[in-house]
């Protein structure tokens, strides 16, 4: 059975409908991104799945006994608020300290624990909601563009790490994201959300059909540049040493193409 499945799923904000005629399903060890332009209902999408909306019509269900980990898009905190990472992780129960730091290492943030909140970069409070995440043992890992706090170079970090979760938890792992460069390659599926779904696959896939490039051919040329470079690495082997060269310089001569890329894609 899948942990999640949505049948038909419908969501309206008063007369204003979201989500329209969603079909989905996400099995265990999956990687699965979804990708949309603003206001395209993917933070609903989520909520639907957590069960914090629901919906106008359609069927959510959620395999019996489900944990569910959520890395949210922002946590708002008072900055006066004298709380240290190490509380912050045992509300609003209380978290074994022997338990936070070892979420606190998997989310590679190991020596965060005794920090205040206030103090923390955007990168490493992003990194502690994932800490909190995992606390939960989840079955499923939920990322609504977790990676907002962080450089490129920090987001391919990161994503890397994501995978290594679902290898070594076996959890399957949904993601929202703009950043369709560095996602894409680590997804075993990605959606195109829109309202409703407009195209899913593989990566090759989606990145390739009409209805991705009619959202994002427009305005977004870098990241779907960068996205084309490994597609051809993927199918062109006369290309491979040509694209690690132009790889490795993306990633560590000269980030800002692909900064600016996913400056584009948001």
């Amino acid at each position: 059975m899948s942990l999640v499945q949505l049948e038909d799923v419908s969501v309206a904000h008063g007369r204003n409908t979201v989500l329209s005629h969603v079909n989905f399903r996400i099995d265990r060890g999956e990687i699965v991104t979804v990708v949309g332009p603003n206001g395209s209902g993917k933070s609903t999408f989520l909520r639907a799945i957590i069960g914090a909306v629901r919906p106008a019509r359609g069927r959510v269900s959620r395999a019996k006994g489900l944990r569910i980990g959520y890395v949210p898009q922002k946590l708002p905190l008072d900055p006066t608020l004298p709380i240290t990472v190490g509380r912050f992780l045992s509300l609003p129960t209380r978290v074994a300290p022997e338990a936070a730091k070892s979420a606190l290492a998997e989310a590679e943030v190991p020596d965060l624990a005794g920090r205040q909140m206030s103090d923390l970069s955007g990168g490493q409070f992003q990194r502690v909601l994932l800490a909190r995440a995992l606390l939960a043992q989840p079955d499923l890992l939920l990322l609504d563009e977790a990676t907002q706090g962080l450089d490129q170079p920090g987001s391919a970090r990161f994503y890397r790490q994501i995978e290594a979760l679902r290898q070594e938890r076996g959890c399957a792992v949904l993601m929202v994201s703009h950043e369709l460069h560095v996602v894409m390659s680590a997804s075993d599926r990605v959606i195109c959300l829109n309202g409703h779904v407009c195209c899913e696959g593989q990566p090759e896939h989606v990145a390739s059909a009409p209805e991705y490039r009619a959202l994002f051919g427009t305005g977004t040329q870098g990241a779907l540049a960068l996205y084309r470079h490994d597609h051809d690495h993927d199918h062109d082997h006369a290309h491979d040493h040509a694209h690690d060269h132009a790889q490795g310089h993306h990633d560590h001569a000269d980030p800002a193409p692909a900064a600016q890329a996913q400056e584009a894609a948001r």
